[in-house]
């Protein structure tokens, strides 16, 4: 079926309407053989609470933005290639309910749709999208994926140390690679870590001892070099973390 509408009227016109929605700061998502299979509202869990985000899934990719007036217009575009995605079911919790995870390399995070159903839509549409992809491609699925960042509101302490209490002084910081909530004399270390940036990111003390053990063969290329520590003093999370409302 997605071959049948590929080049279809109706798909280019839907298609046509998602850029619209996004405006001229959006990126085009009009190619060949690019197929909108769906869409909907999926309640995101960001860093500092859980929010309404317009999801759009395409055959090979996946396109998610913040609401400013739903069905009209969007904004803060977010574009994900089907083929780094892996998704996992996560439990129901309190209010959050029929959630999954979608990994990738660079980013990975939690959804909730809003009812089961729904849930088990996007999930074997997102599985199928991704199966025919690898299935074409030839690849392998992807092994590696950034974690799950731990939102603020389940740390008062640093999840590290468990003795540093969080405050408007002592601000939280989240290791790039296991997404606890630190805080800054526990994540004054960076590393690079290619599949999330070109430049060495925060990362807690225990994975900084980690990396380096893994990595000693090319230590001087990835680990902080002195002096390259952050002044967590200066930075908070919004300053210092790419993307922290999303």
């Amino acid at each position: 079926m997605v071959d049948r509408l590929a080049n279809s009227e109706a798909n280019s016109k839907r298609i046509g309407v998602v850029e619209s929605c996004f405006g001229a700061a959006g990126q085009p998502l009009a190619i060949p053989g690019r197929v909108l299979i769906g869409e909907g509202v999926l309640t995101k869990l960001c860093r500092k609470k859980p929010k309404a985000r317009q999801f759009f899934l395409f055959n090979d990719i996946l396109v998610y933005g913040n609401i400013v007036i739903q069905k009209k217009k969007y904004n803060k575009q977010h574009i994900i290639p089907l083929e780094s995605v892996t998704i996992d079911t996560v439990p129901d919790e309190g209010d959050l309910r029929n959630g999954w995870l979608i990994k990738t390399p660079t980013k990975s995070f939690a959804v909730y749709a809003a009812t089961a159903t729904e849930k088990s839509e996007w999930m074997n549409h997102i599985g199928k999208c991704v199966d025919d992809l690898l299935q074409k491609s030839g690849k392998a699925p992807t092994g590696e994926h950034a974690a799950v960042w731990v939102p603020d509101s389940e740390a008062s302490v640093c999840m590290r140390c468990q003795k540093v209490k969080f405050t408007p002084v002592s601000r939280r910081h989240h290791c790039r690679k296991c997404g606890y909530v630190v805080c800054g004399p526990c994540s004054e270390k960076k590393f690079l870590l290619p599949s999330q940036s070109s430049k060495p990111v925060r990362v807690c003390e225990h994975c900084y001892v980690q990396l380096t053990s893994e990595n000693h063969a090319s230590r001087s290329d990835s680990i902080t070099r002195p002096g390259s520590k952050f002044n967590s003093n200066n930075l908070s999370d919004d300053e210092d973390e790419e993307d922290s409302s999303d």
